[in-house]
């Protein structure tokens, strides 16, 4: 599992080799947020829809993901304004970045900013597609992955908003699971904040395991492996090359 990539291509392929990921005998499950902040949010997505049709990856649904399409779906002040001030720059510039007739710095004004959302769904609408596509969650008879939480109040995690599996944070984090006996396993919130070190959290109680790193905030990128022997964890620091 690894998630909140942001952009960061280069040390999710790194990642994936440290991990010694093998399609033929893994199962990789992808916890949402590919665009956004990173270098090379285009990269992230192109390769997260390959590996979804090529090999069968399990890819999640981010709240930066959502942004965007919802930004980009149609014309609405607060939605761009909202992914804009988000870390959507870093995005238009990974898909716009080399057309001449746009301008792409942070005074960029409202029309070249439309501009680009016209050239991103003109150009790109099959990955816009996919991120719109793209499921809240995902099960094992163990486990259960998200990306931000699940809403510990509900007798049925199932019935709550699909606000809340993208944005939730302290309601879930800071309270017991109740409605379900599955591990939970999330990313969304930086591990930093949940414990000393970005390495991948582990709930003092056993409900929940966080493995958002905070690579694109200067952390690093964690992968968990899953197995019968147990768990085991890898990591790339932000900037590691091989």
């Amino acid at each position: 599992m690894i998630s909140d990539i942001h952009g960061c291509i280069e040390e999710f392929n790194l990642l994936l080799r440290r991990a010694e990921y093998d399609p033929s005998r893994d199962q990789l499950i992808l916890l949402g947020d590919y665009v956004d902040r990173g270098p090379d949010s285009r990269a992230v997505v192109e390769q997260a829809k390959r590996l979804a049709e090529a090999e069968g990856v399990i890819v999640l649904r981010g709240n930066h993901d959502q942004m965007a399409c919802d930004a980009l779906a149609g014309e609405d002040d607060k939605r761009d304004t909202h992914w804009i001030t988000n870390g959507g720059f870093h995005t238009l510039l990974s898909y716009c970045g080399g057309r001449d007739s746009v301008l792409l710095h942070p005074d960029s004004g409202w029309r070249d900013y439309t501009e680009m959302k016209r050239f991103m769904r003109t150009e790109y609408k099959e990955h816009l597609d996919f991120l719109g596509s793209l499921p809240y969650y995902y099960e094992t008879e163990t486990h259960l992955f998200v990306h931000a939480g699940i809403d510990p109040s509900l007798a049925d995690w199932r019935t709550q908003r699909e606000y809340d599996f993208i944005w939730i944070r302290e309601p879930f984090y800071n309270h017991p699971v109740t409605s379900t006996e599955k591990t939970v396993v999330f990313g969304h919130t930086s591990t930093v904040d949940l414990q000393d070190g970005a390495g991948v959290w582990f709930s003092p109680l056993g409900d929940k395991i966080g493995i958002d790193g905070g690579c694109v905030y200067g952390e690093q990128l964690n992968c968990l492996e899953i197995s019968e022997a147990g768990y085991k964890t890898y990591a790339v620091r932000l900037g590691e090359r091989e």
